[in-house]
């Protein structure tokens, strides 16, 4: 995937394929999601993809009842909060997304450190639809 040009807009395709893709820089080996052209840590750009399982930990979260104009046109408001969080994934970076699967109404039931898995969320209709990226606690977290 070297070819392929790092860049927010590639992010997004990779989303459409259902891809959670960070980059990676060669010289310090640091990752990144989602992509940046040039690394935080050592200042090269010199940027490779990389898939990312899409698992991780929940590390914070909130929960939205005065949402966007897209998220209250998906049905969201104060009697449908939503919940925005950050997961850490396994290869380590920081990654915000929605959360899916929890119970916004009562936020006090969302645990910080529960185990968490890419979702990839259709947001938009016709021709605006797109995919997001979101996460939804695994089987293990319910258990």
């Amino acid at each position: 995937m070297a070819e392929t040009p790092i860049s927010d807009y590639q992010f997004e395709q990779f989303l459409q394929d259902r891809k959670l893709m960070g980059v990676r820089c060669t010289e310090c080996k640091t990752l990144f999601v989602p992509p940046r052209v040039i690394c935080m840590r050592c200042h090269s750009s010199d940027m490779e993809w990389v898939e990312m399982k899409g698992e991780g930990r929940l590390v914070a979260f909130t929960c939205i009842a005065i949402g966007t104009p897209a998220m209250i046109e998906e049905g969201y408001n104060r009697n449908n909060p939503y919940c925005s969080g950050a997961v850490e994934l396994v290869e380590g970076p920081r990654v915000v997304g929605r959360i899916e699967g929890v119970d916004t109404r009562n936020p006090e039931t969302i645990k910080v450190g529960i185990p968490m898995k890419a979702a990839f969320l259709q947001q938009g209709v016709d021709e605006d639809r797109k995919t997001v990226l979101g996460f939804m606690p695994t089987d293990e977290s319910r258990e």
